[in-house]
């Protein structure tokens, strides 16, 4: 069995660590007991774990140690490390790794190029993911570049995806659509506009396919725009040649494909068929990947709340089985009654939760653990969003929905 994996880029904090932990654990005592009778450590990796950017950090805090030993306490988990980004932040992993020598692995695999890259260890993960081996990977971008160093990560995954003779699509939605912004020329940074349109180029000399599509609504919010000039829609001068200016549509039409897609955090959950199933069923038979978005943050503040729940909606409308999960601070966008202005030009996160409820392929859930960590409770009039503990999130997680023909399972956090 390939391995289920989770690629974090971003912050990870206890509470994530925790919860993650604990899904784990009814993995392997409730779901797969037998891992637990044979313990080896060189036995087969069953989850592994990728790490690069402030994810790394994680790895240094002694109280994040102390859960990331229990993990790889747990039968086949590995910790696989970003040398490149470890060296750049100064992180030594080697007390961990003296403990645990066969769990952590920080020796990133060489490349056609014969340089060792992280992202060539996370796509030959992501290329053992599908039977037979995909033709595609694809990656979701939501953070904009330079702010954000993760946004460099975006154009050297995409680059290992083309050396190991992928076709590859990059997503650019919330922030991430100003990395297909024409003219940038950072003096400090890497130019991430150029390399995108280098993924492009090397993509058509080696013969494969590279799609660019940014989400039409976050462009335009942002200011990039589009026109008709009464033949065909004409792209603005102000993105890179390869990207197009989309509806989201567009974008939700490709996760209905198989292939894996990658992200700054995100997780690929192997569907193992003919094998125990969800108590949560799909409406209708699918062979689109089921998708989780995980709601993490508060709303309003940022995007990333009505950016999740939108993207979510628009799966589902393409018959995506989609499931929203608020968890961690994400659980504030169910609880309180949300009250904006008349004239505050603003959704209220609860009445769109509202208005899609009892939609086909749709479904949402709330957190407990995360609501009473932080010692509050869910609206009582957010009948639609139901309450979940660890074994409905471990179900939600690692069972297939009925009438899912699948390989494996998207997992996304906003």
């Amino acid at each position: 069995m390939n391995p289920h994996f989770f690629l974090f880029s971003g912050p990870v904090h206890a509470e994530r660590l925790s919860w993650i932990g604990e899904c784990l654990k009814f993995y392997f005592v409730k779901i797969h007991p037998e891992n637990l009778l044979h313990h080896a450590p060189s036995r087969e990796k069953i989850f592994e774990f990728m790490l690069t950017g402030e994810a790394l950090y994680s790895l240094h805090d002694p109280a994040m140690v102390r859960i990331w030993e229990i993990l790889i306490g747990l039968p086949s988990v590995r910790i696989t490390c970003d040398r490149q980004e470890l060296a750049l932040r100064g992180i030594s992993i080697e007390g961990l790794k003296m403990k645990n020598p066969e769990q952590l692995n920080d020796h990133n695999q060489l490349g056609v190029s014969g340089r060792s890259s992280f992202w060539n260890d996370v796509v030959k993960n992501a290329r053992q993911h599908e039977q037979p081996v995909p033709s595609t990977i694809g990656y979701l971008l939501n953070v904009s570049p330079y702010m954000h160093r993760s946004s460099l990560s975006a154009v050297r995954c995409l680059n290992a995806a083309l050396e190991s003779h992928a076709s590859v699509e990059l997503y650019a939605y919330l922030d991430g659509i100003h990395c297909g912004h024409t003219n940038q020329n950072p003096t400090e940074f890497e130019n991430v506009g150029s390399g995108l349109e280098q993924v492009s180029e090397k993509a058509a000399k080696r013969g494969l396919s590279c799609q660019m599509i940014a989400c039409a609504r976050c462009a335009a919010a942002r200011g990039y725009s589009t026109w008709d000039d009464g033949q065909r829609l004409v792209i603005s001068a102000c993105t890179i040649r390869p990207m197009r200016i989309r509806n989201l549509a567009e974008i939700v039409s490709r996760f209905a494909k198989n292939h894996i897609i990658l992200g700054e955090n995100i997780a690929s959950i192997q569907i193992k068929q003919g094998g125990q199933e969800s108590s949560f069923p799909l409406q209708e038979e699918s062979r689109a990947p089921p998708l989780t978005v995980l709601i993490t943050c508060p709303p309003y503040d940022s995007e990333n709340a009505f950016g999740g729940l939108s993207f979510a909606i628009a799966c589902a409308a393409q018959g995506i089985l989609t499931r929203v999960i608020f968890i961690e601070d994400g659980v504030y966008v169910v609880t309180g009654s949300h009250a904006p202005e008349e004239d505050d030009r603003i959704f209220n996160l609860q009445e769109v939760i509202d208005a899609v409820a009892g939609s086909r392929n749709l479904q949402f859930f709330v957190f407990t653990p995360s609501l009473h960590q932080r010692g509050i409770a869910k609206d009582t009039k957010m009948n639609a969003v139901l309450n979940i503990g660890i074994p409905e999130l471990g179900q939600l997680l690692f069972l297939p929905p009925k009438e899912s023909f699948a390989s494996h399972q998207r997992v996304i956090f906003f």
